[in-house]
């Protein structure tokens, strides 16, 4: 396995330890030559780099002891070993969402870690394997020299109709290709990977449920992120060049931003090692599932960006001179509450796990479900708020060069004036913060990874209709309207109240 020279502690020293790899990257049409210092790619990073420095600045929060390597480690690369744990997830998500205003790009990892966990155990259990016992020993390698962990499971997926061994191109789903006594050879594509270039390893996963025919495509396994056979095309983001621009004002958050990448993997190699799957297609639904029930209560993480939001709306209005007028206070209410929808959904989510049998706890997927269907609406209602109260200068707004400009300055200066004693260029930083949040680059995040990240909306209806347990609420329904009638036989795949009803959580 690589190693880093010693293990990475702080954001500074994060940002260095991708300094100098071999990641082929191209942005533009061009091969970038250090992503670090690109200034697209940098705000991406200082995002990251946050999760560090969090780990530093609030231990209890960030920085658990784990019993798999018996030292403190990030969050991000923590096992839970209680519900306590998953909720400080949630808490640690929303702080970090406050702090930079964006995707910080860790979640995948830490999701993929903790399902993994349990569906590599269950595979060994059925087929004797030795995938557990190889994913620990990662585990333990990434914990101790704090790496960041990145997570590859959306494939690009062709016809949507066919399955993966049907495609015309059987690159639409990432398959082995080749192998030898040493290992496997990959090739296919990865789509919307959120941070992999900002990643040290990658975790590549199967995207759906597999059929016999598919047994090359059940593959996972660990791979460096700058190991040969991989490519980078970056994705574009709206108002993202404003980044290579002078100044900072028009780019509304110049210190953080999100990334999202397509992943093309040409024979790129995973020894024996770091396969934690093999062929075992029936597994692939069992780690997908858990997955999005992890990552799914994981978009908590926008409540932190709602929080930003509304504390942006909340300030145009005072730098307007409108705070106390009725309907504004009644928007600023409205997003609040939206705002806590979410969260509340997700915390609970977190409170109501169970534990695994390999020792993993795992968040209650109904309300994972229905936490991550919030976060497809609300957030929008959100933008739609701020926006409202912002007013229609937040985009006509001139750029700063017009404002920095002798003779255009001092007209802006005097015809942008807000609320007496309120600094032009404040009103337009805030303006600026509003529409990087709800249309420009970390719209990306806040918004449309809302609708698309971790499953569509209609992933989560199917997810919520499996659990509804419309019989057992019938019977309530029927008991207490003396209704006489032969019981409904139909069973039911679901133990939600079960689960809600649970007075001891602290084991299964």
């Amino acid at each position: 396995m690589q190693r880093t020279v010693k293990p990475i502690r702080t954001g500074e020293e994060y940002i260095e330890s991708l300094r100098g790899r071999n990641v082929k990257v191209y942005l533009f049409g061009e091969l970038i030559k250090e992503p670090v210092d690109h200034p697209m790619i940098r705000p991406s990073i200082n995002a990251v780099a946050k999760t560090y420095d969090l780990a530093v600045e609030e231990e209890d929060l960030a920085f658990p002891k784990s019993s798999i390597s018996g030292e403190r480690v990030n969050r991000f690369l923590h096992i839970a070993e209680s519900a306590h744990d998953l909720v400080l997830q949630n808490k640690m998500q929303r702080k970090l969402g406050q702090l930079t205003g964006t995707c910080f790009q860790r979640c995948v990892g830490m999701d993929a870690l903790n399902s993994l966990h349990s569906t590599t155990f269950e595979i060994d259990k059925k087929h004797g394997t030795k995938y557990h016992e190889r994913l620990l020993e990662f585990i333990k390698m990434v914990q101790h020299e704090n790496l960041v962990i990145g997570g590859a499971m959306t494939d690009v997926k062709g016809d949507r109709s066919l399955a993966p061994h049907e495609q015309e191109d059987p690159d639409m789903f990432v398959r082995i290709v080749d192998r030898d006594d040493k290992g496997v050879y990959i090739s296919g594509a990865k789509a919307h990977q959120t941070g992999c270039i900002n990643s040290h390893w990658m975790l590549v996963m199967p995207t759906m449920r597999l059929l016999e025919g598919d047994k090359d495509y059940a593959i996972v396994g660990a791979i460096p992120v700058d190991a040969p056979g991989i490519t980078y095309i970056y994705g574009r983001q709206s108002c993202d060049t404003r980044s290579m621009e002078p100044g900072d004002i028009d780019q509304g958050n110049s210190e953080y931003g999100g990334q999202e990448a397509m992943v093309i993997f040409d024979r790129a190699f995973i020894p024996n090692e770091l396969i934690l799957m093999d062929g075992e297609y029936e597994f692939a639904s069992m780690l997908v599932e858990r997955f999005t029930c992890y990552h799914r209560r994981s978009y908590v993480c926008k409540t932190g960006l709602g929080d930003v939001l509304t504390g942006a709306a909340a300030s145009i209005a005072d730098y307007n001179g409108v705070p106390k007028v009725s309907h504004i206070k009644d928007k600023l209410i409205e997003m609040t509450h939206l705002n806590e929808t979410i969260y509340a959904a997700g915390i609970a989510s977190s409170y109501q796990a169970h534990k695994m049998e390999s020792g993993v706890w795992l968040n209650d997927d109904v309300l994972a479900n229905v936490c991550k269907h919030n976060v497809t609406r609300f957030p929008y209602e959100l933008a739609r708020l701020a926006q409202d109260i912002a007013g229609g200068i937040m985009v006509t707004l001139p750029s700063e060069a017009e404002f920095r400009n002798p003779e255009t300055g001092p007209l802006l200066k005097k015809y942008l004036k807000g609320k007496k004693g309120v600094d032009v260029e404040n009103r337009m930083r805030i303006l600026r913060l509003i529409e990087n949040m709800t249309m420009g680059r970390n719209a990306v995040g806040y918004l449309t990874e809302s609708m698309h990240g971790a499953g569509s909306p209609q992933a989560q209806r199917i997810q919520i209709a499996r659990q509804m347990q419309l019989g057992y609420k019938k019977r309530l329904a029927k008991d207490l309207a003396k209704v006489k009638e032969d019981p409904d036989e139909t069973p039911e795949h679901s133990d939600y109240f079960k689960r809600v009803f649970k007075l001891d959580n602290t084991n299964e």
